[in-house]
């Protein structure tokens, strides 16, 4: 009879608990690494989803921050050392 992989099912994570940790560590991280990447996609400056409607995304992060955690600084009352492109 052939069988699965010792660890995958209900039964033989019965008879091995120590694996649930090891799973319970590997679904945390997946999920951290999936919402970093979402979050990256979504609000960064370097991402443009539509540019018709935003032919220059950049201009809108100019005064903001753009740092993951920066408790020290308060970009909004930073001129931004960026140049301001014109056509």
């Amino acid at each position: 009879m052939v069988q699965g992989l010792q660890g995958m099912s209900m039964a033989s994570l019965k008879k091995n608990p120590a694996l649930i940790p090891l799973y319970a560590c590997i679904a945390v991280g997946s999920f951290a690494a999936v919402f970093y990447t979402l979050r990256l996609a979504i609000s960064s400056p370097e991402v443009t989803w539509n540019r018709t409607s935003n032919p220059e995304p950049w201009e809108a992060y100019r005064n903001k921050q753009h740092k993951f955690m920066s408790p020290v600084r308060d970009y909004s009352k930073i001129e931004s050392p960026a140049p301001k492109y014109q056509e």
